[in-house]
């Protein structure tokens, strides 16, 4: 997914504030859904984070165009893993792993729906 950063992204010095990072994470793995026609939210539930390792690499700027690559790297009966890594042309800006669990609208912890199991093995 690309996402241009605007000025609202930066800070004073017109670098991608931090947290920034995670938002445009957040903005590509709801577009995974959104393009297969699905919402990220679904009928019985929806995933939350549990655990994230961010690697900040190097610096986004004001204007810059970048690319937001998602990988599953683990896939579980109620929680799954990916890979989020953001680039600028070839170069890798940043990266992380995080840990999302699927939870249920009482707000425990439950099996991934098997179409949502289906939808995500393909990612």
């Amino acid at each position: 997914m690309q996402i241009r950063v605007y000025y609202e992204d930066t800070d004073i010095g017109g670098v991608v504030y931090h947290s920034n990072y995670l938002n445009f994470c957040e903005r590509a793995r709801s577009q995974l859904f959104f393009d297969a026609g699905r919402s990220p939210i679904l009928e019985s539930g929806h995933f939350v984070a549990k655990h994230i390792e961010a690697d900040y690499i190097k610096s986004a700027k004001f204007a810059d165009i970048l690319d937001v690559k998602t990988t599953l790297l683990e896939l579980k009966n109620a929680s799954f893993t990916l890979l989020q890594q953001v680039f600028k042309g070839d170069e890798k800006l940043f990266e992380m792993t995080i840990v999302l669990v699927y939870l249920n609208f009482e707000g425990y912890m439950s099996k991934i729906p098997t179409s949502e199991k289906e939808f995500l093995s393909s990612l």
